[in-house]
Order: C-alpha cells, then sequence, then structure tokens
C-alpha cells in the first residue's frame, strides 16, 4: 500500500510540473485544461471562460478596432491536410512540416479540404457586425498563391478580406507579435500557447480557442495555464 501512495505521488507531481510548463519557452501559471479534460470532466470553475454574446456585449460601446485570428485549429479544422501532407511527404514522421512542397499543396489547393469552425463563424460575424478589421495570421511557411486568403475571405463571407498573413514559426521567437503589433490588433484569437504569448507581447490580449479534442495537432494544450480567457464551445 505504501508503495502504492508513492508512485501515486510521482504520477501527481509530474502531471502538476507538465501542467503549468506548456509552451517550452514561457512556463505557465496556473493548471489548465485541454480540451479533453474538459469534455471528460466539464468545464472547471476556476477557468477564465467567455462567450460570443459576452464578447459582444462587452465590445458593445467600444469603436471599431483591429482583431486577429490563428488559422489551423483557431477558424479551420485542417488536420485533413496535415495528416494527408504527413502521409505523402513524410509517414509517420513531421519531417513534412520543413517540405515546402507540402505547404505549397497545404496552402494553394488542399485547404478546400479543412472545415471551418462554427465559433469562428460567430466570432467572425460578431466583429464584422461591429465593423472591426480582420486578419488571420498563421505560423504556416508561405507559398506563391492565394488560395488560403480566397478561401477564407468565402467560407466565412468576409467583406474586407486582407490577405493572410504568414508568420512562419521559430522554436526561439514568437513571430506572430510583430504583425500583430504592426496592425494594431488588440484582440488576438488562438489555440496555441504561442498564440496567447504573442498576442500578450504585442500589447494585445490573447483569447483562447479550444482546440479540438481529435486534432492531429498534440499535445493538445493546456487552456487556462496563463489564465487567459477561454471562448466556450470552442473546440467546434
Amino acid at each position: 500500500m505504501k508503495k502504492n501512495i508513492i508512485a501515486l505521488s510521482i504520477i501527481v507531481s509530474c502531471l502538476a510540473s507538465v501542467s503549468v510548463n506548456a509552451d517550452p519557452k514561457t512556463p505557465g501559471t496556473s493548471k489548465g485544461y485541454s480540451t479533453i479534460d474538459i469534455l471528460n470532466l466539464g468545464v472547471p470553475a476556476e477557468l477564465n471562460t467567455v462567450s460570443v454574446k459576452e464578447l459582444e456585449k462587452e465590445l458593445a460601446d467600444k469603436p471599431p478596432m483591429a482583431v486577429g485570428f490563428d488559422i489551423d485549429d483557431t477558424v479551420l479544422f485542417s488536420t485533413p491536410v496535415f495528416y494527408r501532407g504527413q502521409q505523402e511527404f513524410s509517414p509517420g514522421e513531421y519531417g513534412y512540416l520543413k517540405n515546402q512542397k507540402f505547404w505549397d499543396k497545404a496552402n494553394c489547393g488542399w485547404d478546400a479540404f479543412s472545415r471551418p469552425k462554427q465559433i469562428a463563424t460567430q466570432l467572425i460575424n460578431m466583429h464584422q457586425k461591429r465593423g472591426d478589421s480582420i486578419y488571420f495570421i498563421t505560423g504556416r511557411t508561405g507559398s506563391d498563391c492565394d488560395f488560403t486568403t480566397n478561401y477564407i475571405k468565402g467560407v466565412f463571407n468576409i467583406e474586407k478580406m486582407h490577405d493572410v498573413i504568414f508568420a512562419g514559426a521559430s522554436r526561439d521567437e514568437y513571430l506572430k507579435t510583430k504583425p500583430i503589433k504592426d496592425n494594431n490588433i488588440k484582440i488576438y484569437y488562438g489555440d496555441a500557447d504561442g498564440d496567447i504569448i504573442s498576442a500578450r507581447q504585442a500589447g494585445a490580449e490573447g483569447i483562447r480557442i479550444m482546440r479540438a479534442s481529435n486534432s492531429s495537432y498534440t499535445p493538445i494544450p493546456k487552456n487556462g495555464i496563463y489564465g487567459e480567457r477561454i471562448v466556450l464551445d470552442s473546440q467546434y
């Protein structure tokens, strides 16, 4: 029995350590819960959640502003694109993410297989109704085509569409910070820890969109790990 208690203590200690260290460059400040946790346990009371209606009410008296969205797992469920890319370019491995041929496929046509998220439609409609300028900033590597820009414009019925900003990815810095700041974005929605951190570095509010539990982009982030607000039911 004593051995079991010791083993359990070690497991709990390890889980606690993981929960406050999501992005290796920026340790978390709270426990945080993945989408899987929330689906199994319900929404924990300590999470700072907000609904689209609550956001709309909060912004009602504020003038139009610039807002930003991440793409993958935020506005689009793009797992089909990444799954196909891995199968074609580096089966069972992640080398495809460094292959420009994959990004050209993804950005120049395969996004037709990405499913728009319901929460993105609700948020984009709300911000368009307010007259806000909407930007899309992704960590993808860019390609010489406009397919993703046109696809997002069409599926979300965006009236004044800015070209998608391909910030790229880095292990050393948060590359989304600069375009968020350069475009004077006040709210940036994203599913990844780096989205929240990038927004804060740029002086904006980072609001978490929950990554779908069946996303191929793993591990699933711990929502609320930085004390950020989380949009309710945003996994869909």
